[in-house]
Order: C-alpha cells, then structure tokens, then sequence
C-alpha cells in the first residue's frame, strides 16, 4: 500500500514548482510596474518598448535570468528611451513661415517664391535660360475684331520688337489673323462681346506685367499714320508721364479739349474748358485727365488702377475722371503727348455686338449700358471715400470723386 502514496507525491511537484514560478512571475510583474511608475512618471506607455530579456523571461519559464539582471535591462531600456526620444525633438526640421512672403507662401523658403511672372514666349525644348533672344520692355494690347483687321495690321506695325503684342478677340475669330507674321508671335486671347477693361482686369493683373515698364492699353479704331511708339516712350520719359495718350486729330473724334493736340509743343498737361466745366484748373477735365481709348501706363500707375478697376463695370466710363487718384501730384504726371499723335476713327464696331431690345438698335443698348456704369461708378466711388475718411474720424470733403 506504499507503493501508490509515493507515487502521488511525486507526480504532484511538477504542478507545485509550476505554480511557484507563476507566482514568482506575477511578483516580478507587479515589482515592475512599481518601478516603473515611480521612475518614469513621464514615460508614454503606449510608446514604452519592453527589451526582449522580459518577453523572454515570461514567456520561457525555464529562464535562468535573475531578478536583478531584469531590473537593469529595464531601466536601461527606459533611459535608451528617454534618451532617443529626447534626440529626435532636438532634431527635428523647423517648420518654414515667412510672414512677408505673398499671401498663401508663408510656407515655402524665400528663395523658391516667384510672385510675378510674364508673357514672354518660351520653347518647348532647349535650355530654359535660352529661351529669349529678346526681352521686349513694353506691353500693347488692342481689343479687335475681324473687321478692323488691316487697321490693326497698319497700327502693330509701328510697334518695335521692343513691344509685346497682345490681341483681345471679342469676336471669336482668331484664325484669321495668322496670315500677319507678327500675329504668330502675338498673344491672342478670345472671349466672345467682351470690352478691353473686362480683358484688363482679367488678364492684365500688375503682377502678370510687372516686366514691363509701360503698358499701352488701346481701341482698334486708331489712325497712326503719325505715331512712332518708340519715340512716343522717349517723350513720356522725359515729361515724367505716368499716365497719357498720345494727341487726338482736332476735327475727327474731339469730345474734350484736354486731348486735342497742339502743334507747338511737344507735350501739355493742362487745357481750358466750356465756362462751368472745370471746378479747379488742376481737377479733370482740365487737366490730370486723358481719355480711355488710347491710354498709357507706367508699371506703376497700372499697379494702382488695375485695383480701381470694377469686376461688374466693363466699359470703364468714369474711370478717366478718377486716374488721378493714382498718382500724385496728377496734374502733373498725367498729360496728352502732342507731338506723337493719332485719329480717332470712331468705328461702333463694340456696340454692334449689342443685342438688339424693344426696338432699340444694338448700339444704344450698349451706350446706355455705358451711360449707367459711369453713374454706378461715380457713386461707389464717392461711397468708399466718405466711407474712409469716417471710419479716419474726419469729415469728408464736399468732394473727392469727380
């Protein structure tokens, strides 16, 4: 009968000595994660990587590691840890943000932002710095149709390589044009019954022109048998005019004196008027005016008007009144080139894109329309400068806007 009690007692140690070593185990846990939390209270645990020695020691029981072996790895792992953690924030990459780069750049090196551009034409292929032969100084756009296609011809024609060219088709027709050598080496843009001052706030932002030191922003129905737009430049240089056109033929065209070309000088800034029509000799019409048919900006009077301009007021009727607002002392610095000089053919040729209402032809439907944004024009600009001077806390002028 002893046979049996002994061999109870033997096959019962295995499962003792297991038992103690899953107790043992849960010790050493629970010891750890004291350790732990006292030592590490800033120790992401989420982000904690146990050394292999510990999974190793749980997971094979035989393990002959000792305790104080395990401890060591752990607080080496954990100051490894700090330590690599603590490295990479030290070498992290500041984040770029230039505060004086153009809106929305903020982000990128100074060095990489290019907030203007051109319209030179560029190649295909090739090296990218060889690309111009030329790097044309000024800008001439005419808004046209197909009809006044030989008068375009006649008018490009006095334009040096100097000049970039630039057609606004309001017709639709572009084609057409290609039989002129210099229209392959024109910008042609095509909107269908659009005017000039549309194209001009469109197409024609300062910073897509900011090249150029004069643009000439002119009607199809110009006669330029007299012009030389090289010379033209020359004079205005040497007048100091930022914003001008050249001398309008006395008998053709003639709806205000200031443009009237004279023949004995070579430049005038100021003009006498109909009794009643100018309020101060320096204010419009009698002077800091020229009119919107043939009109020519420095870089910088257009940087101005170009933000005067009203997306909604296409004919831009008022504006001629209001050039003066962007350069100062105007009177001075806006004149009529008299001794560079060109016809007004006035050619309807826009307000036949009109459409016909009530009865009424196509034309008068445009001139009223023009008539009107004059007025719409007038008003928002006298509201924005009362406005102003409120919001400054001074009594706006009887009048600022005229």
């Amino acid at each position: 009968m002893a046979k049996p009690g002994i061999l109870g007692r033997s096959s019962s140690m295995p499962r003792s000595n297991e038992g103690m070593r899953l107790v043992f185990s849960a010790v050493i846990g629970i010891m750890l994660g004291y350790l732990f939390g006292i030592s590490f209270p800033t120790v992401n645990i989420t982000k904690l990587h146990f050394p292999s020695s510990i999974v190793s020691y749980i997971e094979d029981r035989n393990s002959g590691i000792t305790t104080q072996t395990l401890l060591n790895h752990a607080w080496t792992s954990a100051n490894s840890h700090k330590k690599n953690n603590s490295d990479s924030k030290s070498d992290e990459i500041p984040k770029i943000y230039v505060t004086s780069n153009p809106k929305g750049a903020e982000r990128l090196p100074p060095g990489i932002v290019v907030s203007e551009t051109d319209l030179y034409l560029r190649r295909l292929w090739g090296e990218p710095s060889e690309d111009l032969t030329i790097q044309p100084k000024y800008l001439v756009t005419f808004t046209v149709g197909i009809a006044q296609k030989a008068n375009i011809d006649a008018a490009v024609k006095k334009f040096s390589e100097n000049f970039t060219i630039m057609l606004f088709h309001y017709d639709g027709r572009t084609t057409e044009w290609d039989e002129f050598e210099w229209s392959k080496r024109a910008i042609h843009v095509s909107v269908s019954k659009q005017t000039k001052w549309w194209y001009a706030k469109r197409f024609l932002h300062p910073d897509v022109v900011a090249r150029y030191d004069y643009i000439f922003i002119w009607d199809e129905d110009l006669g330029v048998q007299h012009f030389n737009a090289e010379e033209y430049i020359k004079l205005v240089r040497k007048h100091g005019l930022e914003i001008s056109q050249p001398g309008l033929e006395p008998d053709r065209g003639l709806t205000w004196q200031m443009t009237k070309r004279r023949g004995d000088r070579e430049v005038h800034k100021v003009t006498e008027e109909r009794p009643g029509w100018c309020s101060d000799p320096h204010l419009p019409p009698c002077a800091a005016f020229v009119e919107i048919m043939a009109t020519v900006f420095s870089r910088d009077a257009w940087r101005c008007v170009w933000h005067m301009i009203q997306n909604d007021l296409i004919h831009g009727w008022g504006l001629d009144f209001a050039l003066r607002k962007c350069v100062e002392p105007a009177h001075e610095k806006i004149g009529v080139v008299d001794a560079q000089w060109i016809v007004h053919q006035g050619v309807p040729s826009l307000g036949n894109q009109g459409k016909s209402e009530n009865g009424r032809a196509p034309w008068e439907g445009v001139r009223g329309r023009c008539r009107k944004e004059w007025g719409i024009f007038q008003a928002r600009l006298a509201d924005a400068e009362k406005k102003y001077y409120l919001d400054q806390g001074i009594t706006p002028p009887n009048s600022t806007s005229v």
